[in-house]
């Protein structure tokens, strides 16, 4: 599984806006040696903590700054978590419960697709799921039955919480606390605050995150403000970002995120009400309460983006595999349920997938998604295929259903498929991705000659060019750091045309409509390479 995990990270193009942006600030650490305070093309950028920054640009260091180095914290973060969800499981519930909560985890199409695009998502999943794990395995009575194995899991949950922040902020603490204390409330079982270890898990968790934080703000005494303030309170209570979606927005979200698990979610919240017979501690019951918590946070939130639910994926995976578990054990047949909704997606998938030009516009043109059908259609067909071998195992050999080889063809059908609709995105690259335009231009241009970007940001181009460039009149969420260093900016058109035309030799990207704005100018320059997003000139 590893092999196919990793094999295919390097096959991409990134895709703007994420990977452009969180694959280049890391290679200006790399490139300036400074790898304190986060920049963005040479500009300061507070807007999240430092630890994924500081993991690729040691995978630059090791392996290359590429596509497949970019991703690699995502995928291992991904990977680490299906490893932690089975390992959780095989301790609670034993191996089927591993064995199908893994199943479900690595085959659900959110967490392969998160699992393999650069964002900070999955790392801080994975640091937030492994942390609720280790307080639940602490929490859990033949642990607690123990001397210091609970101490010895909670203070691996605390430091997996202070990785968490480093990972993307104070949602590392919000969302384990609400559901520590939601949790409390409903099964009045107040006593697991004294196995906490507030004291020594504060500490440990001050240790880790303290001194970054403290020197970035020694360094930049603006950053405090703007990190605590406008990145945390502001982005949840306000429209600020710009990513106002409405209260049911994830769920859809979950619902298309859990393919081809969707019966799961009608099982899961039924199997996170029922109470384990002896045991003080509830396991399911904290699992349902962390998926609700995280579900209802960010539905509350005045931003959002589809992959901020991903730290409830392995939660919901580890409940669908108990439950699927439990059917493999007593009533194998039952699992053909399970096998519908794929059966009905590989098979719309091989019919509808010519509605992908639908998405066709100016600036992602139709025949990118004429070369993307044929993906969609493999990756139809392969879930498809999948789907009916597990059908074949469920009617067994001499009548007896091989419950468990039915699981893992629909899991293996399910990472095959999001992995294929993923490397078929690859063709709309020329629209979505710096790389291609980068690749014609990157042998021409001279390092210590200006580069401009004109009235756009493309954050892709810098990374793939291996050089900052100058912004004119275009912000957005540098405004910031240009306030800080507003000499590293031209505020508008007429200062770009003076330090283009004072420059012996000059580059711009622009945005179409400023190319043609400044070609009914007759503005000095020719054009050397353009894409429907896209169009780059220089000085003649």
């Amino acid at each position: 599984m590893a092999v196919i995990w990793f094999g295919t990270l390097h096959q991409r193009k990134l895709i703007n806006p994420d990977e452009g942006r969180y694959a280049e600030i890391p290679r200006e650490m790399v490139a300036s040696g400074d790898w304190l305070t986060p920049r963005l093309n040479g500009i300061k950028y507070f807007e999240k903590p430092a630890l994924q920054y500081w993991t690729t640009a040691v995978a630059y260091e090791v392996f290359g700054e590429h596509e497949g180095s970019a991703r690699l914290w995502s995928a291992l973060c991904g990977f680490l978590g299906i490893l932690a969800t089975a390992f959780t499981a095989r301790r609670l519930w034993g191996f089927d419960a591993a064995l199908a909560s893994a199943s479900v985890l690595a085959s659900s199409l959110l967490w392969v697709m998160i699992g393999h695009v650069n964002t900070l998502d999955m790392g801080l999943s994975f640091f937030l799921s492994s942390a609720i794990f280790c307080f639940i395995l602490a929490q859990h009575d033949e642990t607690v039955s123990r001397p210091g194995a609970t101490r010895r899991w909670m203070l691996l949950g605390w430091l997996l919480l202070a990785l968490a922040i480093l990972s993307k902020g104070l949602i590392g603490m919000v969302l384990p606390a609400a559901t520590l204390v939601i949790y409390s409330l409903w099964q009045r079982d107040f006593s697991l605050w004294r196995r906490l270890h507030l004291l020594a898990g504060l500490a440990l968790l001050l240790a880790v995150t303290a001194p970054w934080f403290i020197a970035v703000s020694r360094a930049n005494p603006e950053f405090a403000h703007f990190f605590f303030i406008h990145e945390h309170f502001e982005r949840f209570l306000t429209k600020v970002h710009g990513r106002y979606e409405p209260p049911w927005y994830f769920i859809p979200i979950l619902i298309a995120g859990m393919l081809p698990w969707l019966t799961g979610l009608l099982t899961a919240a039924h199997s996170g009400l029922q109470q384990e017979a002896g045991q003080r501690f509830q396991p399911r019951r904290f699992l349902l309460v962390w998926c609700l918590v995280v579900f209802g946070f960010f539905s509350t939130s005045d931003s959002k983006l589809p992959s901020y639910i991903l730290p409830l994926f392995p939660a919901l995976a580890l409940l669908i595999g108990l439950h699927l578990s439990e059917l493999i054990q007593r009533r194998p047949q039952a699992l053909l349920w399970h096998l519908l909704p794929a059966l009905i997606i590989g098979i719309a998938g091989l019919y509808f997938a010519p509605e992908a030009m639908r998405l066709s516009s100016e600036r992602s043109p139709a025949t990118l998604y004429a070369d993307y059908i044929p993906w969609l259609r493999t990756a139809s067909a392969t879930l498809l295929a999948c789907t009916l071998v597990a059908l074949l195992f469920l009617r067994g050999h001499k009548s007896r259903p091989c419950p468990r080889a039915s699981l893992l063809a629909l899991a293996a059908g399910g990472l095959l498929c999001s992995l294929l609709i993923l490397l078929g995105h690859n063709s709309l690259a020329p629209s979505n991705s710096s790389a291609i335009i980068a690749a014609k231009i990157r042998d021409q241009v001279p390092p210590d000659v200006p580069f401009f970007s004109v009235n756009t940001y493309d954050q892709g181009l810098q990374f793939y060019l291996k050089r900052t460039t100058t912004m004119v009149s275009y912000q957005d969420e540098l405004g910031f750091g240009i306030a800080q260093e507003p000499e590293k900016f031209l505020k508008n058109l007429d200062a770009f045309k003076q330090a283009w035309n004072t420059a012996p030799q000059a580059w711009a990207l622009l945005n179409p409509d400023t190319w043609q704005q400044l070609e009914k100018e007759h503005f000095p320059m020719q054009l050397v390479a353009r894409d429907p997003r896209r169009v780059i000139i220089r000085k003649p």
